[in-house]
């Protein structure tokens, strides 16, 4: 796979004990790392909210993409800053919302969901994935 390429998101939302509440996958069609990882951010952020959520840790192995959120790191493209700029609204919504970057063996389920959603294409809509799998 490229840069760009094809693309899909793949999102595991936690409770507080770590059980999984809900897991979602998404093909995206051509797009960059970049791109799929703001998007993936912004679906979780949706996600938790519909949910009810107001305390959230959202774990990513972007680090640009944590650097960016947390302000360390300037968004210079211009396409990236609009993803940005929504993610930062977004995560307003919420009384604590936090974004850590993590190894990618960290984020194995959410990167497996990403795979498997650009290997499926399935890209009619958002697929939610049954929490046990």
């Amino acid at each position: 796979m490229g840069n760009p390429g094809p693309a899909g998101i793949g999102i595991v939302l936690r409770d507080g004990k770590g059980n999984v509440v809900t897991q979602v996958m998404k093909y995206l069609g051509q797009t960059t790392n970049n791109v799929a990882e703001y998007l993936a951010l912004l679906y979780a952020l949706e996600e938790a909210q519909a949910r009810g959520v107001t305390e959230l840790l959202v774990r990513t192995d972007s680090e640009l993409l944590a650097k960016q959120v947390s302000g360390e790191y300037r968004v210079r493209d211009e396409t990236l800053r609009l993803f940005h700029d929504l993610a930062i609204e977004k995560m307003r919504h919420f009384a604590s919302c936090r974004v850590r970057h993590v190894g990618r063996q960290d984020n194995a389920a959410a990167d497996h969901l990403a795979a498997a959603a650009v290997e499926s294409r399935f890209d009619t809509a958002v697929k939610r994935v049954p929490a046990g799998g």
